[in-house]
């Protein structure tokens, strides 16, 4: 009796420590498809009890207005202030790939990729260019005159696959296809300025147990990839 009693108490703890419920999210498209899907997939695996609301959308939703426990961005530095709390998930490095035959000359500077096609993620801005940075600090901005316009990074990573021209992406879109020598980079001692990869909730107070498990779930996950993408990088370039 004894026996079961502890086995009853230990099954009622470990029900009351399980995450459950259901969360009402939002995550941009490229970001879903290239990284989240897969983990929020691991994560409903490992915890049943949850269940998970997921709206795939590229537009900035209203977290407050319309209901969302959390939405996940990328942003770039420096970042406006917000009333919603904001948890750093993993930096969204950047680079400029292309295929090996759109590089018809050799690149020197930053200056020197001006001269090959290109392609951008912007809907209708004035000018496009590449913010760019070495290790040793400098700075260098380069534009151009892109081919390809679109805010479809899935879009953009098919267009650099066929050779269209030169394009700035996120590492965990492309690593792979560097690795396979599908792609590679433009200039790699020179690199886009990183991004924040981000979720926003409304407040600390009153999180539910599930997103609190949720984020710090993310937060492992992503800095797991971002070990595996490191070491590829490494060895493309030691």
């Amino acid at each position: 009796m004894l026996a079961e009693a502890e086995l009853a108490e230990q099954s009622i703890a470990q029900l009351q420590a399980e995450p459950c419920g259901s969360i009402r999210m939002s995550c941009p498209v490229a970001l879903l498809n290239f990284q989240f899907g897969a983990i929020l997939s691991r994560f409903l695996v490992r915890y049943p009890s949850v269940t998970l609301q997921l709206e795939s959308t590229n537009r900035r939703v209203d977290v407050l207005q319309e209901g969302y426990d959390l939405a996940m961005r990328v942003r770039f530095p420096p970042i406006a202030p917000s009333d919603l709390v904001m948890r750093v998930l993993d930096t969204s490095t950047q680079c400029l790939v292309c295929t090996a035959d759109v590089l018809t000359a050799h690149l020197d500077t930053p200056a020197d990729l001006a001269s090959f096609p290109s392609m951008d993620f912007h809907t209708n801005p004035a000018e496009h260019f590449w913010c760019l940075e070495n290790e040793q600090g400098q700075s260098a901005t380069v534009f151009h005159t892109p081919r390809l316009i679109t805010d479809d990074l899935a879009v953009l990573r098919e267009a650099a696959l066929a050779g269209v021209g030169i394009v700035q992406l996120p590492t965990i879109m492309v690593w792979k296809d560097i690795q396979a020598g599908r792609l590679v980079q433009a200039l790699p001692q020179w690199t886009p300025r990183a991004g924040l990869v981000h979720a926003v909730i409304p407040s600390r107070k009153g999180i539910m147990p599930a997103v609190r498990v949720l984020l710090d779930f993310m937060v492992e996950e992503c800095r797991q990839q971002r070990q595996m993408a490191t070491s590829t990088f490494l060895a493309q370039n030691p």
